[in-house]
């Protein structure tokens, strides 16, 4: 076990530095919860000293249970493992292996009854007295699931440090802000609004995983966001609410996927007096970079610039990147290996270069095959999605006997009088066929109501 070290930064002494404003609270659909509650108080079903040390699982139903745990144990606890919302009981044998976990805490610990083999505790309970915070601090691990999990989840284990860099330097937006994600706040994405929202002393508001879009917008509205983020996915779910209207944002943030030049021009043209960011990170890397131009894709001379604190390379058309925000390593797999020699992690993620601008397009593991000639699904529906009339696109593949596979698309088009499918779809098929080479041009488009999103807010993605 890891020694304690005497005086590292912690979650904590990130919020004790806001000063505690009243305002200073997370809420969801339930209510809200101030941060002051936490001084000299605790949220938890068991007294800090008993987690010590310890490897700690948050498996909780609710978002502000969670991140309310997590503020507590960071310093104290060796280890957090914080669940994302969609993983299996059955899956926690794995990870409670994987990790070495000690205990669990849950808001709905009698779910648990017997079916794990470690104590069970209550989290996210009234804030009620506590004894002070122990003297000394343990520079915590915090354990985050790696996106796309199949079979046994994977985890990656980064520090505060590694996840507030770009946390405290987004903290610098201007006062006062009010920050809420479309993202749940116990994966990557969502954990680092949450940091920012944090560092910054700001009250934020949780999404919940049921709540339907329009519901979320009213009650963003009335809580007054300023600052808000989500994926391209999420962000054109709300445009084709009505109850987009309801807020009025500062500060747009998109990240997660690739954000086209079609949804950045929806979004500013829904949000004029917004700045309009789009971001990468990945869970593993890290965060790399924010544009804030108005354009998909970012600046040539960003890769390989010897002054940034995110290094970039584009290597077999792939990116890499090396920082100190990187991961340290996979728990549970000391032998695979996160970064080559080195330090630089592969992302996957596929760029292009065009006019001076890397463009992204798509996952290297997405490709379709078309007759040995590869489509990137993402760089066709970038395309799709320039139709006014197109709110969401989905491009997969369908087998073929001939080539093996064809690009076929799923659309959904805006409820605009005075167009037909018919006219509209070969209106998207001639953009197509002025854009894209032929062996990426869809063989079919198909009208449907609406595509689903992944847990992570990712554009769900099956083939035919």
């Amino acid at each position: 076990m890891k020694m304690p070290n005497p005086d590292p930064p912690t979650l904590w002494d990130l919020v004790q530095k806001t000063g505690l404003p009243a305002e200073f609270s997370l809420s969801d659909s339930h209510g809200a919860v101030a941060l002051g509650a936490l001084d000299g108080g605790t949220c938890l079903g068991i007294e800090l000293e008993q987690v010590r040390g310890r490897t700690v699982v948050v498996y909780t139903e609710r978002q502000r249970s969670a991140a309310l745990a997590a503020v507590e144990l960071d310093g104290v606890a060796r280890r957090i493992v914080l669940c994302p919302p969609d993983l299996a009981v059955a899956k926690l044998a794995s990870v409670i292996a994987n990790a070495g976990v000690e205990l669990i805490l849950s808001d709905k610990p009698e779910a648990l009854a017997g079916q794990v083999d470690v104590r069970v505790a209550a989290c996210g309970l009234p804030a009620r007295p506590a004894p002070p915070r122990p003297a000394e601090a343990f520079e915590t691990e915090w354990l985050l699931f790696t996106s796309g999990t199949t079979g046994n989840p994977k985890m990656v284990v980064h520090t505060l440090q590694s996840l507030t860099g770009p946390a405290v330097a987004g903290a610098a937006h201007a006062a006062p802000a009010r920050w809420s994600t479309f993202y749940d706040i116990r994966r990557y994405g969502g954990l680092q609004i949450l940091l920012r929202a944090l560092a910054g002393g700001a009250p934020m508001a949780l999404s919940e995983a049921d709540e339907p879009v329009g519901e979320f917008l009213v009650r963003l509205g009335d809580f007054g966001v300023t600052h808000i983020s989500g994926t391209p996915s999420h962000w054109r779910r709300a445009l084709m609410s009505p109850a987009i209207r309801n807020i009025s944002p500062g500060y747009v943030r998109l990240s997660g996927e690739i954000a086209d030049q079609a949804v950045l021009k929806q979004l500013q043209s829904a949000f004029p007096q917004a700045k309009i960011a789009h971001a990468f990170a990945s869970t593993e890397a890290g965060v790399a970079f924010d544009v804030s131009d108005g354009l998909a894709g970012f600046p040539a001379d960003w890769v390989r610039r010897a002054d940034a604190p995110v290094e970039m390379r584009v290597q077999d058309g792939s990116l890499r990147i090396r920082s100190a925000r990187l991961a340290s390593a996979y728990a549970g797999d000391p032998a695979r290996q996160l970064a080559d020699a080195e330090g630089f992690v592969d992302t996957g993620d596929t760029v292009e270069l065009r006019d001076g601008r890397y463009y992204f397009t798509g996952r290297r593991e997405g490709v379709i095959n078309v007759g040995g000639l590869k489509v990137h699904p993402e760089e066709v529906e970038a395309v799709v999605n320039l139709h006014p009339n197109v709110r969401m696109s989905r491009v997969k593949a369908r087998k073929s006997p001939i080539t093996g596979a064809i690009v076929v698309a799923d659309v959904v088009l805006e409820d605009r009088d005075g167009f037909t499918f018919t006219q509209t779809r070969d209106e998207i098929l001639a953009t197509c066929r002025q854009l894209l080479a032929a062996h990426k041009i869809p063989v079919t488009l198909r009208e449907v109501e609406h595509l689903e999103i992944n847990a992570s807010g990712k554009l769900l993605r099956v083939n035919a």
